[in-house]
């Protein structure tokens, strides 16, 4: 699973096979704690051997679960030693026993772990609304710490996922002077996804050493072009968070200034975002298509984003797909509604290599050449605004049937 990703349009970074414990010093697990139903996996926890500098984006849902709250605060309160992760209970709209026990998940973790409560983030994902089980909590964080392992990230992986029908993870690996260092990570998500942020939870470690606060703006800017540039179905929800732990452990030099090293860091930390974010996008729920919309040539970044995120959001273009369907008039009426400032008189827009629209207005073109392109199981859309030099990429899927079949029992 070698894939590259280009980031901020010249340098090509390589995604390999790796998990959150690819990274020097880090540990983790997974258990069937019984939070979902008997034998699956839904619970993990991940553990540095030493104090982990930690950065943090959530969702920016008014309505956020108890676990952010606490996460937020323990992060601003100095370095991390590990993250609980339940599935299968949100935690969400639980009030101040949500919060409490959110708490305890913490506490109890620090039990386990000889460690301090403020020392642990807290993340949960599943139903919203329902008390947490504590005692099944409890019972699975003491399995957690007995089960932790240099091996374990990749049960780990499978055990935060809901509705997803495959783990997603990676790992990016370069040089600091003359020692290797390593970014991991691990996401969850497959629907109620949409940016800013949506149903996911993504987790990243490293053996990199870097100041809190250039590692907090590493986040930021790979959350900004990867995680916020998803859509599955529009829904953004209320327990989403991205978490980074950074612990020294590869021993080489400190990242403590903007330059060429935060640079590199940069780079590897975004290309692997954008990797699990594609991963999401192609495992959306009831998805058989993942959709790469790619708009150039707009005035700013922030503008050809959000045409980007309109076109890969747009329920009747996913719908369309769907159907191989070469309906380019919805892309462009995506574009029109989305608040990107552009002239509609010069939009290029192609489906795949075919060209559909030229300055705005309809070209003859091959409906079968378009049906083979839309018939692949990655579907790539170009607008070209021909307005400036910024570009942005966002990802979805195509909406199929079995979306609403997922999400009629959710809870049933």
């Amino acid at each position: 699973m070698a894939n590259s990703h280009e980031v901020s349009g010249a340098t090509t970074v390589t995604v390999q096979d790796g998990n959150v414990t690819s990274p020097c010093g880090f540990t983790a697990a997974g258990v069937d704690a019984g939070v979902k139903k008997p034998g699956v996996l839904d619970m993990a926890m991940i553990q540095s051997d030493r104090p982990a500098t930690a950065a943090g984006v959530y969702t920016t849902n008014k309505v956020q679960a108890a676990p952010l709250k606490v996460t937020r605060e323990h992060i601003a309160a100095g370095p991390l030693r590990a993250v609980v992760i339940n599935a299968g209970n949100a935690n969400a709209c639980t009030g101040e026993q949500g919060e409490r026990d959110a708490r305890r998940m913490a506490e109890a973790t620090a039990g386990a772990l000889g460690l301090q409560p403020q020392e642990v983030a807290v993340a949960s994902t599943g139903v919203i609304g329902k008390p947490m089980p504590m005692g099944v909590i409890e019972a699975g964080i003491a399995r957690l710490a007995g089960a932790l392992a240099v091996d374990g990230g990749t049960v780990a992986a499978e055990a935060i996922m809901t509705t997803d029908t495959e783990p997603k993870t990676g790992k990016v690996e370069w040089r600091i002077g003359d020692q290797q260092v390593t970014i991991g990570g691990m996401a969850k998500g497959s629907g109620m996804i949409h940016p800013n942020m949506a149903t996911m939870l993504g987790f990243f470690t490293t053996d990199v050493q870097i100041a809190p606060a250039l590692l907090q703006k590493a986040l930021q800017r790979a959350a900004q072009v990867s995680f916020n540039m998803v859509s599955v179905d529009g829904d953004t929800s209320t327990n989403d968070m991205a978490l980074i732990l950074a612990n020294g452990a590869a021993g080489a030099p400190a990242i403590e200034t903007e330059g060429p090293l935060y640079d590199q860091f940069v780079q590897a930390l975004t290309a692997l975002a954008i990797h699990l974010a594609k991963a999401i996008a192609r495992d959306g729920e009831g998805a058989t298509k993942l959709i790469e919309v790619c708009v150039r040539g707009a005035k700013t970044e922030a503008s050809a984003a959000q045409a980007a995120r309109a076109v890969a959001a747009s329920t009747l273009f996913k719908a369309a797909v769907f159907g191989n369907d070469a309906n380019w008039g919805r892309i462009l009426c995506a574009v029109g509604y989305s608040g990107a400032d552009f002239d509609p008189a010069k939009v290029d827009v192609y489906l795949g290599h075919v060209q559909t629209a030229a300055q705005g207005q309809a070209l003859d073109f091959s409906e079968a050449e378009a049906l083979t392109v839309l018939q692949k199981r990655e579907v790539r859309v170009t607008v070209d605004l021909h307005d400036g030099d910024a570009t942005a990429t966002a990802w979805g899927c195509d909406l199929t049937v079995d979306y609403v079949h997922i999400n009629a029992d959710y809870r049933t």
